[in-house]
């Protein structure tokens, strides 16, 4: 049977996609099918690609079917889709708990294993530059996307039953300083703080450059111990990645519903434009420029994305980039450093979705700002968006901060939960691409890549 459908795979995921095809249509009203056939036909296109990941076997695969499979839960078992939602924060769980000394191991050994303050300065000043250039091109491509499309003009208030999250008084630009770096690295770990733990390892590898290697070689080796240890723990976490994706994608279904509110779909929809410019518009052309074997990158990068937007959190793709992005041929050295450094200060998607979200915010409370009040927000995006946490909904803290520093209301932001995860599910994945490709252009600037 296994070796039939291996043979036959291909015609199996094109009768697969004419079911959905067809399941889609009837969801949507276009097309007049009875609900419990097209129920059937579902869970019939469905059962074609179980037996695909049967013959195929490989993790990736089993993610996608996942995210398909809890769907369907979502939609046609709302009831059930509700409670699945304990398989993610398993997940997340899990993965939280490798993060912090996966960062520590690989980033000592990443910066104190060159032995060479010259090269880990040039790999710190050449990753910072090219972050902060990509970062801010994701923020004008918000802008402009937003004011484009205009999807909060004309907005009605929603009611939401959903909190927001709590939020202090808003931040000035010393106390975004301040929280970058860390006055008890335990808290920090606690508290899930990822730029306080990449400062804090940062300073800690230097520290370890400047002593005798006599000293430093026992360190290096609990780091490089450390670091492996991790990516094997990681590997077992990652069988349960099926199963997390399949929940959280239930649990997203069954709570929203298929019908989304014109002005929420309109700005998905912004939002999903605006990452496909910016994927193909400013990705693509520097992956060209650098003359990188594409083929060879989206193979080595398909697994981490999947993840990335299966969960919403780029915490839970980082292991995986890791291992990944080394398989491909890029050195550990460069890996270790650009990768984690890049979940602070990288998050291409994140910074993109801000700045349109903000903009959203002001246009659905009937606010117009000038070309300058936007100017002035993203300049503060540009400092606050540095340190958002690798974790779905983190960015929502951000952008209700923002909210509090220009007096916007919180109720437009009430109204973005509804389609907030679908809305992280794509910033983070892009996130995800956006540092697997930061690696491999400064492994390329380096030298560092084995073709």
């Amino acid at each position: 049977m296994s070796q039939w459908v291996s043979k036959n795979s291909g015609i199996l995921v094109l009768v697969t996609i004419a079911i959905l095809l067809l399941s889609a249509l009837q969801i949507t009203g276009i097309l007049p099918i009875d609900p419990y056939f097209s129920m059937g036909l579902r869970w019939l296109g469905l059962l074609a690609l179980i037996s695909i990941g049967i013959s195929k076997n490989k993790l990736t695969t089993w993610i996608f079917i996942s995210m398909i499979l809890g769907i369907f839960i979502g939609y046609d078992f709302p009831e059930v889709g509700r409670e699945l939602n304990v398989l993610s924060k398993i997940f997340i769980k899990l993965i939280k708990c490798v993060i912090a000394p996966l960062l520590f191991g690989t980033l000592v050994l990443g910066i104190a294993g060159h032995a060479d303050l010259k090269k880990v300065g040039r790999l710190g000043w050449k990753s910072i530059l090219y972050f902060e250039v990509i970062t801010t091109i994701a923020l004008v491509i918000g802008l402009v996307a937003i004011n484009w499309s205009k999807a909060g003009v004309g907005i009605i208030q929603i009611d939401n039953a959903e909190k927001l999250p709590d939020i202090a008084k808003a931040q000035g630009w010393k106390d975004i300083v301040l929280h970058t770096f860390p006055e008890n690295i335990a808290k920090s770990i606690a508290e899930g703080q990822v730029l306080q733990i990449v400062v804090f390892s940062i300073l800690f590898a230097v520290s370890l450059l400047l002593i005798s290697e006599s000293k430093r070689k026992p360190m290096l080796t609990f780091a490089d111990s450390l670091s492996t240890t991790m990516f094997k723990f990681t590997e077992i976490i990652m069988y349960f990645a099926p199963f997390a994706v399949g929940g959280a994608m239930a649990y997203t279904i069954s709570n929203m519903g298929i019908e989304i509110l014109k002005n929420l779909l309109i700005l998905l929809g912004t939002l999903y434009i605006a990452l496909i410019v910016l994927v193909l518009g400013v990705f693509l052309p520097i992956a060209f420029f650098v003359k990188l074997d594409i083929k060879k990158f989206w193979q080595h990068v398909i697994q981490p994305l999947s993840i990335a937007f299966g969960t919403a959190s780029s915490e839970a793709a980082l292991p995986s980039a890791m291992e990944n992005m080394e398989k491909m041929g890029i050195s550990r050295q460069i890996v270790s450093f650009v990768l984690p450094t890049g979940l602070s200060f990288n998050l291409d998607g994140t910074t993109l979705y801000l700045s349109l979200a903000t903009i959203f915010v002001a246009q659905a409370a009937g606010i117009e700002l000038s070309l300058g009040q936007q100017i002035v927000m993203l300049l503060t995006l540009m400092l606050t968006s540095k340190g958002v946490a690798g974790v779905a909904r983190a960015s929502l803290v951000i952008l209700a901060g923002m909210a509090s520093t220009f007096g916007l209301p919180d109720w437009p932001i009430a109204a973005i939960l509804g389609i907030d995860a679908l809305m992280d599910m794509a910033r983070t994945a892009v996130n995800t691409l956006g540092n697997c490709l930061a690696t491999a252009v400064i492994a390329k600037w380096e030298g560092e890549l084995k073709e």
